[in-house]
């Protein structure tokens, strides 16, 4: 169960929490629980409640935060059902919520969980190891248009025609069975003038299909307003993601639910009864330092927004 866990954003996001030592926090995406050792650190009568769909995480977290044990409750769900869990603990409201958005280091570790093109194995890229549906089934059942759709829009990857046809191509011969073999497809769709530039060239594939999985993007917009809605007034909500996608969906999610009123312009009086309910703390994301990039190069595409409620 070793596995190294670097924080990204760490004091920066503990800072923007904005901590109470007798304030309920959750940590919605447990991990290593970096995050979560600062923040119940900093309680005395509080609480911190931590949340992962990954039971590898809650072993871990578990091991980490048993000095603790008396303030936290750990809970294996997935941070989408934030607003029930807090109830069905019998708290009536939260004084903030941490998201560190996408793939952990630990799960990009572990090569057999299949989050990796670095490293070969059953291409599994399930963070809930408890659901069917893998990296397997999109890449070997998902028809052609549906992973060319995949791969352009959550990989953002300019060659996804080209790579959704080479994927069938080889399909049809046998099943596409493990990451090696998807890394070999991808870089022969990818013409090789393309290639010597960049990233890998598997990566933004690999996101694709990671995101399918999980359904990551899916449930971002609603976890976000649900999370706002268990906020105590003056709580903190701080998410950080690691790719445009999911930077979009939170900036654009905390504008609607800072707007006071959402009517057409030119009406004469309000008639969408919409009620702001959080101020925006971050205009612009917070971003890594070059010093924690260098420690910790996969920080690098880091951004943190922090909204609190009001």
């Amino acid at each position: 169960m070793d596995f190294e866990h670097i924080s990204v954003l760490l004091q920066e996001s503990i800072e923007g929490l904005n901590i109470k030592k007798d304030g309920i926090y959750v940590d919605g995406t447990l991990g290593g629980a970096g995050h979560s050792k600062e923040i119940v650190k900093r309680l005395e009568t509080g609480r911190l409640i931590g949340i992962d769909q990954d039971i590898n995480a809650i072993e871990k977290a578990t091991e980490v935060l048993k000095d603790y044990k008396d303030k936290v409750t750990i809970v294996h769900s997935n941070f989408k059902n934030l607003d029930v869990i807090v109830r069905e603990q019998n708290i009536s409201g939260i004084d903030g919520v941490l998201l560190d958005l996408g793939v952990s280091s630990h799960q990009l570790d572990e090569g057999e969980r299949g989050f990796s093109y670095n490293k070969d194995s059953f291409l599994d890229m399930r963070m809930d190891t408890s659901q069917d549906l893998s990296g397997w089934d999109v890449v070997n059942k998902y028809s052609k248009k549906e992973l060319e759709r995949i791969i352009k829009e959550y990989g953002e990857e300019r060659w996804a025609a080209r790579i959704a046809e080479f994927i069938e191509t080889e399909r049809k011969n046998k099943a596409i069975d493990t990451t090696g073999e998807l890394v070999d497809i991808i870089k022969k769709a990818i013409p090789s003038g393309a290639r010597k530039d960049g990233p890998h060239p598997a990566k933004r594939t690999f996101q694709a299909v990671r995101i399918e999985v999980n359904k990551e993007l899916e449930i971002l917009k609603d976890s976000i307003i649900n999370a706002v809605k268990v906020l105590n007034t003056g709580g903190r909500i701080c998410i950080i993601t690691f790719h445009s996608l999911e930077d979009r969906i939170v900036k654009e999610t905390f504008k609607e639910l800072s707007l006071e009123c959402i009517c057409p312009p030119g009406m004469p009086i309000c008639t969408c009864n919409k009620k702001k309910e959080l101020n925006i703390i971050t205009r612009k994301p917070t971003l890594p330092s070059e010093n924690e990039i260098e420690i910790n190069p996969r920080s690098r595409s880091a951004k943190l927004r922090i909204g609190e409620k009001v």
